[in-house]
């Protein structure tokens, strides 16, 4: 699929993923891939470790779920709804 190597992102962006996931806290996330840019309020699920390089898994507002490499993420912000 993706033949570039994974680079690992900084441990604090990781610990403010994980954060995220443990909170249920929607983010607006900005990433990249196959040459596209994507930007989508997502709800992280989980962090997966597969194939070499980490994963965010997330749902989106219309109910699909996103796999997005970490380090194809450009940037990543809390969304209060209230």
């Amino acid at each position: 699929m993706n033949d570039e190597p994974y680079e690992p992102i900084d441990c604090g962006r990781h610990s403010q993923l994980e954060l995220a996931v443990m909170h249920r806290q929607w983010l607006r996330v900005a990433w990249h891939e196959g040459g596209t840019s994507h930007v989508e309020a997502l709800l992280p699920r989980d962090l997966e470790t597969r194939e070499g390089a980490e994963y965010l898994l997330a749902e989106a507002h219309d109910g699909g779920t996103r796999s997005i490499r970490l380090d194809r993420i450009d940037e990543f912000q809390d969304i209060d709804f209230e």
